[in-house]
């Protein structure tokens, strides 16, 4: 333990979790006082729009539709396009 109450992970915990800088940890206390430490790595910046609450909504509803059937598969591109104009 640091000044600060900062810690350092060995190697071989940070290697086991694939933690690297930037990344966050979840640490669950037990009733019996041992702790559980959980990795959580942190979502690259370039994929985080799929993870705001808005598409996955969206995601789920797509889901939904799919799961009872209701979706148009195109054969072709152009019948597709124009029905989107």
């Amino acid at each position: 333990m640091r000044r600060k109450n900062q810690l350092t992970l060995p190697p071989q915990v940070r290697d086991a979790l694939h933690l690297s800088e930037g990344d966050e940890v979840q640490f669950t206390i037990h009733p019996d006082r041992s702790v559980t430490l959980r990795g959580m790595t942190a979502i690259p910046a370039d994929q985080r729009w799929f993870w705001t609450q808005e598409w996955q909504a969206s995601e789920r509803e797509a889901s939904a539709q799919i799961a009872a059937g209701d979706l148009h598969v195109y054969d072709d591109m152009a019948t597709l396009f124009a029905e989107l104009a």
